[in-house]
């Protein structure tokens, strides 16, 4: 049986592309939906990305972790984005990056091999990852120009237009690990700004 969140994945899809009955019900059959509790990992470092995962609740963070064990945090996800890491996946070898739950999460999730097999099924699937790609390469090349661009304080006011729903949601410290700056830097310009 198929859950009810399934179709939201089935949604998100027909934004892009239009899928036919039989080609929503190809997808479905190939899904699965999983929960994962706080602080769980989806993927760890060093491990291959094995599923693509769309997250119908809940809110992850990418990371790695450095040389001297310090965590850089380079993404969010929450509701309707994708938690995983692409690069691994794609590639299937091991990931750069962790993902790991902020909040208890669900995820529809997409083997890499069932893609393969619905890239076959379902060619126009190909065009709606592309796009999807496509989005998020430009969103990464925008991160890159505002932290050359703009100072910590004009990239976190960025960052609470952008996402407000996300700054909501997660901790003082990994916002200021997104930002690249301690969290006492962030409580000062967080204390600038209320004046």
């Amino acid at each position: 049986m198929i859950d009810n969140k399934a179709y939201l994945f089935i949604d998100f899809i027909n934004k892009y592309v239009t899928l036919s009955e039989l080609e929503s019900k190809l997808i479905l059959e190939r899904v699965n939906i999983r929960k994962y509790l706080k602080g769980q990992y989806v993927v760890q470092q060093g491990d291959v990305c094995r599923y693509s995962g769309f997250v119908i609740s809940g809110c992850t963070r990418t990371f790695y972790v450095d040389d001297n064990g310090e965590e850089h945090i380079v993404m969010f996800s929450i509701e309707n984005w994708w938690a995983s890491e692409i690069g691994s996946f794609v590639s299937q070898k091991p990931s750069d990056y962790n993902v790991q739950c902020i909040e208890n999460t669900k995820l529809i999730q997409l083997s890499f091999e069932d893609q393969e097999i619905l890239f076959k099924e379902i060619p126009k699937l190909e065009r709606f990852f592309r796009l999807i790609l496509e989005q998020a390469f430009v969103a990464s090349q925008k991160r890159i120009v505002s932290s050359f661009s703009l100072s910590a304080k004009e990239q976190y006011i960025q960052f609470t237009k952008q996402y407000p729903e996300i700054e909501k949601r997660i901790p003082q410290y990994m916002a200021a690990s997104y930002l690249g700056i301690s969290k006492e830097f962030l409580s000062k310009i967080k204390k600038q700004l209320k004046m």
